[in-house]
Formats: structure tokens, sequence, C-alpha cells
């Protein structure tokens, strides 16, 4: 169609027309998008600047050099899996099990004797070999302390599982603990997961077991790498992995030994793995009072899941952590070793870095 001026062009629409109505539209839909990312941008400078913060963090906690005398007191422990008190073990692997730990610092053996029932109660029939063990252990092993290792899971978290707040579980797990002592051990070390942090039940049962056993162990969840964090990480994910400091401390006030369980970290390197552990040790010595033995985990396994890297959470890289947090927090503490996570998966290797670099530096 044409006028006398020519030819109407497409885009030269009357006013108030269709190109008029559209040009608002474009406009509004890209300030939409400019929001968008903006807000996208801010969300993960909050959620990914604190990380790689924190990270850095790890990275310089894994610097410096050790004191000279940061490594073993004598008062080191090694988790021992079940098949050494249910039969499939014989005399000839205790004396291979002595000559393993001749020489080295470790003075206590957590031997798997449980699971504990959700109601508390231990089966004997769960140990029937507990009493041949202990004897062998003590006439080859002069000085070494067999302690039963009872765990169990733990409700909220786990519904299915025992339920701390019933009087009468706890009440049997402490009637369990009489049992066990009663069979030989020299003590009882407590593995309940997953624990949250603030536990009123858990300490209650801690303080009812504390007059039933010579020696009461227990291991315990990581600290707070930031402040609360397991509030945060519990909110996110279900699972509030972590313990504040104040309650870690609240639980190492009732024991005679905590063995921290530091692996499980989620870190990627061996350099931030060790920095983590570094920071563990130092949180870990702040709170824990000088009559009761802390105890630093040294992961002797080696699996690849979310949450642990083999190649990142190595026994050497964990023995140097442990090293630098002793050396800037309490180089001197007597109280203090590592525990070995567990004998039926460690290798040479791992037992070779334990000496090399935790014994054999005294």
């Amino acid at each position: 169609m044409a006028t006398e001026s020519g030819p109407v062009r497409q885009e030269e629409a009357p006013e108030g027309g269709e190109g008029a109505a559209r040009e608002p539209r474009v406009r509004g839909r890209s300030a939409r998008i400019r929001r968008l990312r903006r807000i996208v941008i801010a969300a993960v400078l909050v959620l990914v600047l604190p990380l790689l913060t924190a990270e850095t963090a790890l990275r310089v906690n894994y610097t410096g050099d050790p004191r000279p005398g940061t490594g073993t007191r004598g008062k080191d422990a090694l988790w021992l899996g079940h098949a050494w008190v249910d039969g499939r073990r014989t005399d000839a692997d205790v004396t291979a099990l002595a000559a393993r730990l001749a020489d080295t610092g470790i003075r206590d053996l957590y031997v798997h004797a449980g699971p504990l029932e959700h109601n508390g109660t231990l089966p004997r029939s769960d140990y029937p070999k507990a009493r041949w063990l202990i004897t062998a252990v003590h006439r080859k092993l002069p000085g070494v302390r067999v302690q039963a290792w009872l765990g169990d899971e733990i409700a909220p978290e786990k519904p299915d599982a025992m339920h701390l707040e019933k009087p009468g579980t706890r009440a049997a797990v402490v009637a369990s603990a009489r049992q066990v002592i009663a069979a030989g051990f020299d003590g009882v070390h407590f593995d309940l997961e997953p624990m949250h942090s603030g536990d009123r039940d858990f300490l209650a049962l801690l303080d009812a077991l504390r007059p039933v056993t010579p020696l009461l162990s227990v291991a315990a969840h990581q600290i707070d790498p930031l402040p609360a964090f397991h509030s945060f990480w519990g909110t996110v994910t279900g699972h509030p992995k972590w313990w504040s400091q104040e309650y870690f401390g609240q639980v190492a006030r009732r024991v005679d030994q905590i063995a921290v369980m530091s692996y499980d970290t989620m870190q990627p390197l061996q350099s931030l793995y060790g920095g983590y552990v570094a920071q563990q040790t130092s949180l870990a010595l702040e709170v824990t009072p000088p009559g009761t033995d802390l105890l630093m985990g040294l992961p002797f396994y080696h699996e690849n899941r979310f949450g642990h890297w083999a190649h990142a959470e190595t026994v050497p890289a964990a023995v140097r952590g442990v090293r630098l947090g002793l050396s800037r927090t309490d180089a001197d503490r007597a109280t203090f070793g590592v525990a070995l996570y567990v004998d039926f998966a460690a290798t040479e290797d791992d037992w070779t870095s334990y000496r090399k670099d935790w014994v054999r530096t005294s």
C-alpha cells in the first residue's frame, strides 16, 4: 500500500500502535533480567566468598613447622573390628597385633563389642571371645587397655534408632556398661551417632555412666569450624554434623577420654584437610580439661564418597595437622594422643606414616 509520500515502512507504525506497546514490555523484561542477574551474583557472593575465605584460612593453617617434641605421649588408641571378639581371630592374630604395636604409642584398644540394641541392651552372644582377647592382650601387650566399643544410631535424626530421651533406655545402656566391665574389659568406649550438639540426654547418660566404669571414653563429633556452623548446616541439610565448642567441652568434662572423629571432612585437598585437622586440634585443646585425654582421629581407611576423599584425607596430612594444632595451642600437654580408625582397613603405608610422622618425632 502506498501514499502520496511513498510506501509506509513497517517500523513506522502510528503512535500508540503495536510498536509503542512492545517497547515498554521489552524494557520491563530487560529490567527483570538485570535484577535477577544481580540477585544471582549476590547469592553466589554470599555463599562462595565465605567458603573461599574459610578454605584459604585452612590452607594457611597448614603452613609452618610443628614444634620439636610434638609426637606421641604414649596415649594413642586403635579401633579394632568385631572379628576380635566373635571367634574369627586366633592366638596368631594377637601375636601379630602385638608385633605391630610394639614400640608405638598405643595404650588403648577400642574393640567393637556391640552394637547396642535400640533399647540400650547388649546381647552377651555378641562378644563370646572377649575374655580370651582381653587375657591374651594383657599377656602379650602389658599396659595396653582393652575397652568395649559400643555404639548405635540415635534419634531424632534416625527415628528408628535409640531414643536417649527415654530414662529406661539410658538405664539399659548403663546396665550394658556394667555387663562388659564384668566380662573383663578395662573400660567402655561409646560411639553414638548422629549426636546433635546440645543434647542434654547424652550428658545425663554420661553422668550416669561415670560411676559404673573405671574408664569412660567417647567418640566425639567435630567442632564448629565457624561459629554456630552446626545450626546453619542442620537447617540446610537436616544433619547438624558439628558440635559447638561449648558442648564439646561439656562432654569432655564428663569422660576420661574423648576421641575426635577428625575425618569425613569434605575437604578435597591434603593441604585443606591438614589445615582443618590443625584447626580442630586447637579448638578441642582449648576446651578439654587437662584431666581428660584428648585424642585426634587418624583416617586408617580409604574410601571415596561424598564427605571423604581418600587422596585428601591421608595419615601424613592428618598427623601434620595434629602436630601444628598442638604446637600452636598446648605443645607440652601430656594428656594427648591420636586414635587410628580402623584396623581392618589400614594399609602398610598408614602404619609407616603413623610411625615415621608421629611416633619417631619424640
